[in-house]
């Protein structure tokens, strides 16, 4: 116990530049260095207690993770989304942009293939994505500005935008993969949807044990 109000009162004076500002702080709301360390003692042995309490909730197993998912399938529906890669280039007046449309074009027409449009950002954005071949991982709707997505979203696997102009430049995409939308197998969330309840289930066994306390103290 003592290690670890050592440790909770040590990150507490992090929190401040410096030591007159800790000082100054604790003067704020009229209280000294012991009763700081009184107060976060006692938040220290709750803490303990209710760990304790939380460790008594029964563990969930496979068969209570497939009922919930079964109950709940609008929890794991996964939205269509693409892989994508882009190209991007920015520029400052109107000679720049034709210029940089003129790039993108012949971008397009050299980039088939993710392996090739892949070189082609490297060598060519100006997206810091570049040194990752142009990668933007994985996009759902809603995550490109609005005027990438209707052409991100209609693009077939390996095929590439034509170019595009969003509020920082000139873009072509590529888009690497199309992950389909749907439920997603229980296989693949079992282990979320079991830590789900189980921590739901801990909360509720500490939930309980602050009502009967408090009511404890009301009889009282």
């Amino acid at each position: 116990m003592r290690r670890t109000l050592s440790t909770r009162l040590e990150e507490i004076h992090k929190r401040y530049a410096s030591e007159d500002e800790f000082t100054q702080d604790l003067e704020r709301v009229g209280i000294g260095e012991v009763e700081l360390e009184k107060a976060v003692e006692r938040d220290l042995r709750v803490d303990a207690v209710l760990e304790k309490v939380a460790s008594s909730a029964a563990t969930v197993s496979a068969v209570d993770a497939e009922i919930f998912y079964r109950l709940h399938p609008e929890a794991f529906d996964r939205p269509e989304s693409r892989r994508l890669r882009h190209i991007l280039l920015t520029f400052s007046n109107a000679k720049k942009k034709a210029r940089a449309f003129a790039q993108l074009e012949a971008c397009r027409y050299n980039a088939k293939g993710a392996e090739r449009f892949g070189e082609m950002a490297l060598r060519h954005s100006h997206c810091p994505t570049a040194t990752d071949g142009g990668k933007l991982g994985v996009v759902k709707r809603g995550q490109l500005y609005p005027e990438l997505e209707p052409a991100a979203f209609s693009l077939a696997e390996g095929e590439i935008s034509r170019v595009l102009e969003s509020p920082i430049g000139l873009h072509i995409l590529h888009c690497d993969e199309i992950l389909p939308g749907g439920i997603m197998p229980f296989v693949e969330v079992r282990q979320r949807i079991i830590d789900h309840l189980f921590e739901k289930r801990r909360h509720k066994k500490q939930r309980d044990w602050i009502k009967r306390r408090q009511l404890r103290r009301a009889k009282s």
